[in-house]
């Protein structure tokens, strides 16, 4: 597991008390019953930790983040842009 999949399943965890151990790369944000909130919450604080801007639109949050490793790799590809 990398530095930034363990700091953002921390976030996760932080901002919606989900058990860590459902937190996988797999795992679909609407069966770990992440609701609107939490997720603008929860990318709120990615982009604070990260000092990144994660490109967002709340009409299209299926398209963009169905799984947490959508959310992982869309972190991972910003911070290598940035660095």
């Amino acid at each position: 597991m990398s530095d930034i999949e363990n700091k953002i399943y921390d976030i996760i965890v932080e901002k919606t008390g989900v058990n860590r151990g459902k937190l996988r790369r797999d795992a679909i944000l609407g069966d770990l019953n992440i609701s609107s909130l939490d997720f603008v919450e929860i990318l709120f604080s990615v982009e604070e930790t990260f000092d990144i801007e994660v490109p967002y639109n709340a009409n299209t949050q299926d398209q963009d983040f169905k799984t947490l490793g959508d959310i992982i790799s869309a972190v991972e590809t910003l911070v290598t842009e940035r660095d």
